[in-house]
């Protein structure tokens, strides 16, 4: 295997590359390669910002370089096994909590973590995000390292998303709440479940005594072909540069989820900020 000191000497021998730099560097490494029409996949977030990510777009578009978001989060078993029951999802809920770890504390934990779940739901729903809530508190760094962000979507679907990087045990759950019944996933473990009324429902009997939950509920347990996420992030990558399939998680989904992560970190800035002005005039 060969190493390289220089980034354009890495480009010039390559057709394609995986971009895993630190987040403030995403953006000049991968506007070199692809100026010079390199396929990449950019690990997640795609750039530090909206501006980055647009002009990277707009490049790979001027040069015809494919761009795939490293969202792996696509590729779990759950997920897989989950999109086909979708269905016009009306309430997410999302916990993603794990134990510190200096890997990623360059970037608040919006950006290092609840960027996974954000793509999630943005792809789940659907549909464009209208209001941003959100609240975090920095703790071991100088950075957000435990947020919570309410989203609210154009159809009044509603997201709750928390995501923490300084809990004692790790978490990956996922609920989706739509018409046609409940999905609980375990994105740790790759498992879910879909909950829905039983067809052959008798509603008057239900009405007349109380019934054990499996007499008028139905769980179906969530399946997929088994597979190592990133290993199945690396092979969608290579089959669309080989053409033998189209681009999974764009450029377009990362620079989405990235609207929306910044969006949220900004109204924990000025809550943040209301906080603290607030705490000043209390102690004046």
């Amino acid at each position: 295997m060969r190493a390289f000191t220089d980034v354009s000497a890495l480009v010039e021998e390559c057709d394609a590359l995986t971009i895993v730099v630190p987040t403030p560097a995403h953006y000049e490494v991968a506007r070199r390669a692809l100026e010079r029409g390199r396929h990449l996949l950019i690990e997640k977030p795609l750039t530090a910002t909206l501006a980055q990510a647009d002009e990277l777009l707009s490049i790979a578009e001027r040069t015809g370089a494919l761009v795939q978001t490293g969202h792996v989060e696509r590729f779990n078993r759950a997920i897989r096994g989950a999109m086909s029951y979708v269905d016009r999802p009306r309430f997410v809920e999302s916990d993603r909590l794990a134990p510190f770890s200096p890997r990623g504390a360059d970037v608040a934990v919006v950006l290092d973590l609840m960027i996974h779940d954000i793509d999630l739901i943005l792809t789940l729903v659907g549909e464009h995000v209208d209001q941003v809530q959100a609240v975090g508190v920095p703790i071991l760094t100088s950075f957000v390292d435990i947020a919570n962000a309410r989203l609210v979507f154009s159809s009044g679907a509603v997201a709750n998303i928390t995501a923490s990087r300084v809990s004692r045990e790790r978490m990956r759950k996922l609920r989706i709440f739509q018409p046609s019944g409940y999905l609980s996933l375990d994105l740790a473990s790759g498992d879910g479940e879909f909950y829905r009324l039983r067809r052959e429902l008798d509603f008057g009997e239900l009405a007349r005594a109380p019934l054990a939950l499996e007499a008028f509920v139905e769980r179906i347990a969530i399946s997929a072909p088994e597979g190592e996420p990133l290993r199945l992030e690396f092979e969608s990558f290579l089959a669309a540069v080989q053409g033998r399939a189209s681009v999974t998680v764009t450029g377009r989904h990362g620079r989405d989820a990235l609207d929306v992560a910044l969006r949220i970190q900004q109204d924990i800035e000025r809550s943040l900020l209301a906080a603290s002005h607030a705490g000043g005039g209390s102690s004046a």
